[in-house]
């Protein structure tokens, strides 16, 4: 379940912090969220100079890292 991280209020700038667990409402839609952070790097790259036949490689090389993270899981049961 993701968490919350917050500031205790003792003044002191490094104050140490408090993990509480998220409210219901505060858990993002996965699903949504991906298409937001996939869009936003397209756009960074693309902003940088990268052409689409790079960022198609990058794409390429996660699904290679995800695909061998897969392997590994399934190697392991």
């Amino acid at each position: 379940m993701p968490q919350v991280v917050t500031q205790l209020k003792s003044g002191a700038p490094n104050a140490p912090t408090a993990v509480s667990p998220a409210p219901a409402s505060a858990i993002p839609n996965h699903a949504k969220a991906l298409k937001i952070l996939s869009k936003s790097i397209y756009k960074e790259m693309r902003q940088n100079g990268y052409e689409p036949k790079q960022i198609v490689a990058l794409a390429t090389e996660l699904i290679s890292l995800v695909t061998s993270d897969i392997k590994e899981d399934a190697r392991l049961d």
